[in-house]
């Protein structure tokens, strides 16, 4: 079925565009101020962003008692004779996800992985410049001057803190690679938009994924949220999850009153004994929230995210029998995970082939059986947007010392594991995914070896891994989802693409504010910046070959998600999918947190088809969705109230 463009509504407004502009700034103090100040809460290491979520339950919330308002006086006065519009007051449900959306995208560039690991790496090497560590004889040449502050005057504020950023030799010093930053961050996203217009349709109308993760805002702005609210099965779960979060946050400030639930409960301690001591570091924790957004996955999917999570800790078990654990990073889970991701993309363009053939021939030759006039962009402008957008990327980093061939390279590793991530969130709707310190810029020094790429490239490779840090904020699933949300809302797609664009832009000038602010008042150990430093050091003082072990197992993890599909393709009744074993990877880190509650809302989802079926799990869906947006509107409070008062709070998520 078909939509014709001229029944779309409206959705980017002036007011709408104008309103999150105005929340922006705002809304990157918050995350800045959270996330690199207290360091908890971190509202960008998940895939719904609570930041964002708390702005669209005020707006809402507000909007819906305007509207009431307007209803009212409307009554009146028609009572009397005289008409009064609701529309013209309250906000659309278009309008509502828009400044959403917006907002999601200016909250990627902020976040913990992007921004947050960008700006201390621009003064990193010369404000840590010491006669030991000889970064001056092996660094400095190979450091663009125009993508760097240099001045060691200007960062004694930036990493001493007590001083103020508003001067004009620091706003100045600033200013320029800033600009620059950010003109590759926009150009960067605006790729990504580009290959999610031409996947769009193949992903969402023909294979028709769930997108689970949208299904809080939209069910939240639909009629103004008038029936969101009256829901008993709803206000019951939000009243619960917010006591508890009342009385947990209380317990934080005075601590004889207990803390309620199950948090931080670090099992591996039950095994002690050899080989199951191999298992790790294994917490138990249990967040109503994920609970919330787990019940929202393909039941499918959430079982296998942590059936493979156990699966990784047997993995370590049977290392440690077989006497492999001596082998340096055994059992490499996170190279079997970025072989997974790629897995998943190469995949879904196989999948893809036919309809991908079809948008090849509409943009060559403007005749097929593809409708465009729904789609966010052209497909032909889409394609143009993927080559000229590539060619300003690879040319801004041989500007920073990268090769044409490895630039090339390294952004074809990019956005294929761009697309596997994509690929991941919108089919399962994990709560969170990360992949650390794994992308093109460990792979190709991984894969080449660091001896054959010589110092400029190194170093080239240590500037780009501010987007490749982890993985948890990727802008490019948000991007999918907005668009999905436009196509729910049935709102025109097509202003929404330069609406995202100014969110990333607006978004990165203010995340640059916003961290400098703090960084200039409290000081910065620039810790996120050590990471690639240190480890260019290291390539360029112990130069290596390819790294056999790391390389074999990305083959693993890549081989084992073609089997696992093929397999799921072959037999209806297979449980297993490589969704989940892709994000598994993350038994590092967030994946331990997840996986109990995973577990709880596996099992209560399928109990409730199973007892209830189709009928009984729409009735239950309030509920769930009071559980995640209970917890995000009563932990964003305590959020403020701490940012108000200069208090640390209990931070309802910690990971």
């Amino acid at each position: 079925m078909q939509t014709n463009v001229s029944a779309l509504t409206r959705g980017v407004t002036f007011r709408a565009v104008a309103l999150a502009l105005i929340l922006i700034p705002i809304n990157c103090y918050w995350i800045m101020y959270t996330e690199m100040v207290w360091w908890g809460l971190f509202p960008t290491t998940m895939s719904l962003f609570f930041n964002a979520v708390f702005f669209l339950f005020c707006l809402t919330f507000l909007n819906l008692l305007l509207a009431n308002t307007v209803d009212a006086v409307s009554n009146r006065a028609s009572r009397n004779g005289h008409k009064q519009e609701r529309t013209r007051w309250a906000l659309t449900h278009s309008e509502l996800l828009v400044i959403y959306i917006m907002l999601c995208m200016a909250s990627a560039v902020a976040s913990h992985d992007h921004a947050q690991v960008l700006i201390p790496m621009i003064g990193h090497v010369f404000w840590f410049d010491t006669p030991e560590n000889e970064w001056r004889e092996l660094l400095y040449r190979y450091m663009p001057e125009w993508a760097t502050v240099q001045d060691k005057q200007i960062l004694e504020g930036f990493y001493e803190g007590q001083t103020t950023l508003y001067r004009a030799e620091v706003l100045q010093a600033w200013l320029g690679p800033a600009l620059w930053w950010t003109s590759f961050i926009v150009v960067l996203l605006l790729v990504m938009v580009c290959i999610n217009v031409v996947l769009r349709k193949q992903w969402t109308e023909r294979e028709k994924l769930a997108y689970p993760i949208i299904q809080l805002p939209l069910e939240m702005t639909r009629h103004s949220g008038a029936n969101f609210f009256r829901g008993g099965p709803f206000w019951t779960a939000f009243i619960l999850v917010s006591l508890l979060n009342l009385i947990n946050g209380l317990s934080y400030l005075f601590p004889t009153i207990p803390i309620l639930g199950v948090r931080f409960r670090n099992i591996s301690h039950f095994f002690t004994e050899k080989p199951w001591n191999a298992i790790g570091w294994t917490p138990f924790s249990i967040y109503p929230f994920v609970i919330g957004l787990g019940f929202f996955m393909p039941l499918e999917l959430s079982f296998s995210c942590w059936f493979f999570y156990l699966f990784r800790k047997m993995q370590r078990i049977v290392g440690a029998i077989l006497g492999v654990r001596g082998l340096p990073g055994f059992p490499y889970d996170r190279q079997q995970s970025l072989g997974a991701y790629l897995g998943l993309a190469i995949f879904a363009l196989w999948a893809s082939r036919k309809y991908l053939a079809e948008v090849f021939k509409q943009v060559t030759t403007g005749r097929s059986n593809l409708d465009e006039s729904v789609e966010p962009m052209r497909y032909r402008t889409a394609l143009a947007g993927i080559v000229l957008g590539c060619i300003y990327l690879i040319a801004f980093s041989v500007k920073i010392g990268i090769s044409i061939t490895l630039g090339i390279a390294f952004f074809a590793i990019y956005f294929a594991l761009s697309i596997g991530i994509t690929r991941m969130r919108v089919e399962s709707g994990a709560p969170a995914h990360d992949l650390h310190f794994m992308g093109p810029d460990y792979a190709l020094p991984a894969i080449l070896g660091s001896r054959r790429m010589g110092g400029s490239n190194l170093t080239a490779l240590s500037f780009l891994f501010f987007f490749n840090r982890a993985h948890r904020s990727h802008p490019m699933p948000h991007q999918l989802e907005g668009f999905q949300l436009a196509s729910r809302a049935r709102f025109n797609p097509k202003p929404l693409v330069w609406a995202m664009l100014l969110a990333v832009f607006v978004g990165s000038i203010a995340s640059f504010w916003a961290y400098l602010h703090d960084v200039y008042r409290f000081g910065s150990a620039g810790s996120f910046a050590r990471h690639p430093f240190n480890r260019l050091q290291q390539q360029l003082n112990f130069p290596t070959g390819t790294n056999i072990p790391e390389v074999t197992f990305m083959g693993i993890g890549m081989g084992f998600t073609f089997l696992l599909m093929f397999l799921r393709m072959r037999f209806f009744w297979w449980p297993f999918h490589a969704v989940g074993y892709a994000v598994s990877g993350a038994a590092d880190w967030c994946m331990n947190w997840l996986w109990s509650s995973l577990v709880i809302s596996t099992v209560a989802k399928w109990l409730i088809i199973k007892q209830g079926g189709l009928q009984l799990h729409r009735k239950a869906v309030p509920f769930f969705l009071g559980l995640i947006l209970g917890e995000f509107v009563a932990g964003s409070l305590w959020s403020f109230f701490g940012m108000a008062t200069e208090t640390r709070i209990f931070p309802f998520k910690d990971w």
